[in-house]
């Protein structure tokens, strides 16, 4: 790096001290620094000068670097500042980033080689819902590989370098040496047409869960061109191929993130955690706590940045080339004490280590031999400790101290309120080998009644019904006419969707009649003429009714001559109308 960020010391941005390299990568150089106002580590992120001469990537840096200060969440690594040094011979374009104490997953996996299920799954959820939050922001990662993957000594997991990859593609950035996605993670549309999106990343991460539980990416080869045709070209395979302890679950699901057609895959990262959840809750995989890198030597042991930690190892699969560093050789032994003359002092020196040898063989027989009996008496059971009625995080804690393992089902519960233990297995106080697994049965509360769509099946109302572990009821009373749902299907439950019921509670299921038929008309016979009583009985046999009026309303007449009629002789009525007569 040219002035003035080569030397220790100097200041960029009349803020930022610098410190000594960390690492370096393709687009950048990482250097621990001091924040001066807020007198706090930082790491210092300066890109490659050939970088920071482009007036496009300029502009693109500076925009994804906005974009990823925005985003605050604890899986992903906090973005403080942007700048821009003119104070040098060349302008100094860098990122300030929060400084995490740990390593890399690059080096979990070479210090661990594959994860196992369980640790694989606390990793992959983490960095899932760190890049969940970009895909929220409309941000794409574009370079999702472990070296990207920061684990703190506490088991944080952060991912890191958002938007950079993404600067440098857009800006047409081609210069040797540029890493625009390393290869063993690009997904297939990337590689072809260097498009991008939300997917790329989901690619990307499916091909690191596969590296988690196998130990290493799906594609290796002799040249980053033969990695990339079989991205293109090939299926990424089935994790259990290599390590069967893979269940087929995870098996799908990492085919399915890794699918060749972008359509197929999760739309976003959030997409993809969400599936990884039910995929852990279906298989019940314990709870583990993120494994951690190795410790560093005692001359090595410093804050990592955000970005690649220096190696001594050849670059992985990441392709991010570590920094050698000066002095990496074994120190001199220290000067040995100059020799007696004398061979008796060679003789008793030889007969002291020969001693001590002997004690510390008898120490750890004795060590051994304690350990045995305690195990092979009371050390290797433990005792099945009450649970019930407590929620679900305090029951697995008081389990995990037991050193016992929780698998967990749902049911309804009358008297067991919703999210709390409802009964166990076996019962508290059964003499258990440590690392069993009890089953612990979690309460959903009362069973509701379920919606059930006006128009649906009364098998598929019932079976809905019997799901939520209620009885299905048919009455002849609980059919109705409806215009809208036809005859035979249901048009609600008794009582409505939503309302408590014990468990195995009755919901009748109200079925429809059809549409009700339209009422059969009547002919109004003529009775002009007749007499009132006799006009009367003649609508009577007809299913009308008779309603007598006089032409002089102050003459009373019994049985008056019928002189007019409404409705009409002829007319088509409702059975039952009136039918009203005008006598003189």
């Amino acid at each position: 790096m040219n002035a003035p960020t080569g030397a220790a010391g100097a200041l960029l941005d009349a803020r930022y001290r610098v410190g000594p390299v960390i690492a370096r990568g393709g687009m950048s150089t990482v250097y621990r620094g001091v924040d001066t106002r807020l007198d706090r580590p930082v790491a210092l992120k300066v890109m490659d000068p050939r970088l920071a001469a482009d007036p496009a990537f300029r502009t693109r840096f500076e925009r994804e670097a906005r974009s990823a200060a925005r985003l605050d969440h604890p899986a992903v690594v906090d973005v403080h500042d942007q700048g821009d040094d003119l104070s040098g011979a060349e302008p100094t374009l860098f990122l300030v980033m929060e400084l995490i104490e740990g390593g890399t997953l690059r080096e979990v996996l070479r210090s661990r080689g594959a994860l196992g299920v369980p640790a694989a799954l606390a990793v992959m959820g983490q960095v899932l819902a760190g890049l969940a939050e970009a895909h929220r922001h409309g941000l794409v990662h574009r370079d999702v590989k472990p070296e990207n993957v920061l684990i703190s000594w506490g088991g944080e997991v952060k991912v890191a370098d958002f938007g950079l990859a993404t600067a440098a593609a857009q800006a047409g950035a081609s210069h040797a040496g540029m890493i625009l996605g390393t290869v063993a993670y690009l997904s297939p549309e990337q590689i072809t047409t260097g498009a991008a999106d939300a997917r790329s990343d989901v690619y990307a991460a499916g091909v690191l869960l596969y590296e988690l539980l196998t130990g290493s990416p799906p594609y290796t080869g002799d040249t980053a061109m033969s990695v990339a045709y079989r991205h293109v070209n090939e299926d990424v395979p089935a994790p259990s191929l290599i390590a069967t302890e893979v269940p087929p679950e995870l098996d799908e699901l990492v085919q399915r993130a890794t699918d060749r057609r972008p359509a197929a895959r999760p739309p976003d990262a959030g997409a993809f955690l969400d599936e990884l959840r039910r995929v852990r809750d279906r298989l019940a995989v314990p709870p583990v706590p993120v494994p951690v890198p190795p410790p560093r030597p005692i001359d090595e042991q410093d804050t990592v940045p955000a970005g690649p930690r220096p190696s001594r190892s050849a670059p992985g699969p990441g392709g991010t080339r570590a920094m050698e560093r000066p002095g990496d050789v074994l120190p001199a032994p220290p000067p040995t004490v100059a020799e007696a003359p004398a061979d008796h002092r060679v003789a008793r020196r030889r007969s002291r280590r020969v001693f001590a040898v002997w004690i510390a063989v008898l120490l750890v027989l004795g060590l051994l031999v304690g350990t045995a009996a305690w195990w092979l008496g009371t050390g290797r059971w433990t005792a099945m400790p009450s649970v019930v009625g407590l929620d679900r995080p305090a029951a697995q804690q008081l389990l995990a101290d037991a050193d016992l393992v929780a698998s967990f089902a749902e049911a309804h519960h009358d008297s067991v309120a919703a999210d709390l233990v409802a009964a166990a297995e076996p019962a508290p106080e059964s003499r258990l080998l440590r690392g069993s697994t009890v089953r612990l049965t979690i309460s959903t509360g009362r069973p509701v009644v379920p919606p059930v769509a006006p128009g649906a099946t009364v098998a598929a109302a019932e079976q809905a019904v019997r799901d939520a572990d209620l009885t299905p009821v048919h009455s002849t009373e609980a059919r109705e006419f409806s215009s809208t749902v036809p005859e035979g299907a249901v048009i609600r439950t008794e009582p409505a969707a939503g309302s408590e019921l014990p468990i195995g509670g009755s919901v009748t299921l109200v079925v429809s009649k059809g549409a009700q038929p339209a009422p059969k008309l009547v002919e109004v016979p003529d009775v002009v003429g007749d007499k009132a009583r006799s006009a009367a009985a003649t609508l009577s046999e007809a299913g009308l009714r008779a309603a007598v009026e006089s032409n002089f309303p102050f003459v009373r007449r019994e049985n008056g001559r019928v002189v007019a009629q409404s409705p009409a002789p002829g007319t088509q009525v409702p059975p039952g109308s009136t039918v009203t007569l005008t006598t003189f």
